[in-house]
């Protein structure tokens, strides 16, 4: 960032001084030619007011020596150039040529110019030498015409003459940028590495405004970071602790018949029990499994169009016999309601909702499914007359692994990992989660879909 900070501001210095230069350059050429105009036509009409060129014309047939003994001998080497031409356009005086090899001057655009309206100029470009001529021509009472020009450079040639000292100019700004640049680039770096260091605190504000949606952002971030770290963390000491349990039953019963301590009448008792955990076994590293699979978002998803209705009811028939088993009234009372989802994690959340209400429900209690559409959206809600979960807890019944009754979920082989399979579903399919619920009546759990 530094060193793009340094680069920027010396090519803005580069750019600025040039074009400051070149503009320069422009403004004051286009005054001094302006000057120059200004300065020929007086030095002309200076020229003209002394009346020596109509004296050598009107008395003299040797206009040179005329003119040389009127004092202008200076002229042949003085700048401005200085010709007099006869109204039929012949060189009369030239004091930069002998006017003898001189062309007519009738056809100059000056020349023209000035027998029309009294005075002419013209500009006229030497690319070759880089110089500008710029001629003034007026027109005398006798009808001849005094004409002065005067060289100078083209604004090519200034610009040209003028690039040392527009380079030594650069080197120097080159040479402050880089300086500014290192204190500038510290100076706007040093707030970031301030906000940086106090990121968990939501107290310290950015100095620069605009990156206030930007801390907002990081900061929520990394609050989700030290969350989903500490979700982690705690998943695996839950697992630690869940896996535990069951492997420790199966070896302690494994070293009792290892050991001969077991009487042949206990080793049903203790092959149940062996059978028991080792299922509750494959059942959590079932469900922590496709907890795992349901964390990956990016995995593929089959989704079809999808109708509550039938999937409730082929998930209530098949949970018939737990129910029954479990002495509890199972019925479904649904109506179509389509939508777009993956139909096996529907039948999935449909099964996990049926399977809590069975774990945590009374003897001869009662488990009503129902499907339908509210609002346009499709929704599907799972009711039972269990034992209810108290208002203070109904936000960590989605939690990996948390129990109401702890004791309850281990005799009927739950994992503690039904509900947050739910919620990952419902996410996936962008719907809500609803409970309503009160110790001692029963649980009402509905899931809203969003078309």
């Amino acid at each position: 960032m530094k060193q793009k900070i340094n680069l920027s501001l010396t090519l803005i210095a580069l750019v600025a001084v040039l074009s400051a230069a070149f503009g320069i350059t422009l403004v004051y050429y286009s005054l001094f030619q302006t000057q120059v105009k200004k300065d020929l036509a007086l030095y002309t009409r200076l020229l003209a007011d002394t009346g020596v060129f109509q004296t050598a014309y009107a008395g003299t047939e040797d206009v040179n020596a005329y003119v040389e003994s009127a004092a202008l001998v200076e002229l042949k080497r003085d700048n401005p150039r200085i010709t007099w031409i006869s109204g039929d356009g012949t060189v009369l005086y030239d004091n930069g040529a002998n006017v003898s090899g001189l062309a007519n001057h009738l056809d100059r655009p000056e020349i023209r110019e000035a027998m029309e309206t009294g005075s002419g100029e013209i500009v006229r470009r030497s690319d070759t030498f880089n110089l500008n001529t710029f001629y003034y021509a007026l027109l005398l009472e006798d009808g001849t015409i005094l004409r002065t020009s005067s060289e100078v450079s083209s604004i090519t040639g200034v610009f040209v003459s003028s690039l040392p000292v527009i380079f030594g100019i650069c080197a120097v700004f080159l040479v402050i940028c880089i300086i500014l640049g290192h204190f500038l680039s510290f100076q706007l770096i040093k707030p970031l590495n301030v906000m940086a260091e106090h990121l968990d605190s939501p107290i310290k504000t950015p100095v620069y405004r605009e990156l206030q949606p930007f801390a907002d952002k990081i900061r929520a971030q990394h609050e989700n970071i030290l969350e989903a770290a500490s979700v982690r963390q705690d998943f695996t000491a839950n697992i630690s602790h869940e896996l535990k349990t069951p492997l420790t039953a199966i070896s302690g019963y494994a070293e009792l018949i290892e050991t001969g301590m077991v009487s042949g009448e206990q080793i049903p008792h203790i092959a149940e029990q062996i059978r028991h955990n080792s299922n509750r076994l494959l059942s959590l590293i079932n469900d922590i499994i496709r907890l795992s699979e349901l964390d990956h978002k990016e995995l593929p998803r089959k989704f079809t169009s999808v109708d509550l209705k039938d999937v409730a009811e082929d998930c209530s028939a098949n949970l018939s016999v737990s129910a029954e088993k479990h002495h509890l009234s199972l019925s479904c009372r649904c109506q179509s309601a389509v939508l777009s989802a993956d139909r096996d994690l529907i039948k999935e959340l449909i099964e996990n909702l049926i399977q809590n209400a069975i774990q945590y429900n009374r003897e001869n209690g009662s488990i009503l499914v129902r499907t339908g559409t509210e609002n346009g959206c499709p929704f599907l809600s799972v009711l039972d007359s269990g034992i209810g979960i108290p208002k203070n807890e109904q936000e960590r019944i989605f939690e990996r692994f948390y129990r109401i009754d702890k004791s309850r979920s281990r005799e009927t082989g739950g994992t503690g990992l039904g509900l947050a399979i739910v919620k990952h579903i419902a996410e996936i399919h962008d719907a809500k989660i609803n409970v309503e619920s009160e110790p001692g009546k029963g649980t009402c759990v509905t899931v809203q879909f969003i078309r």
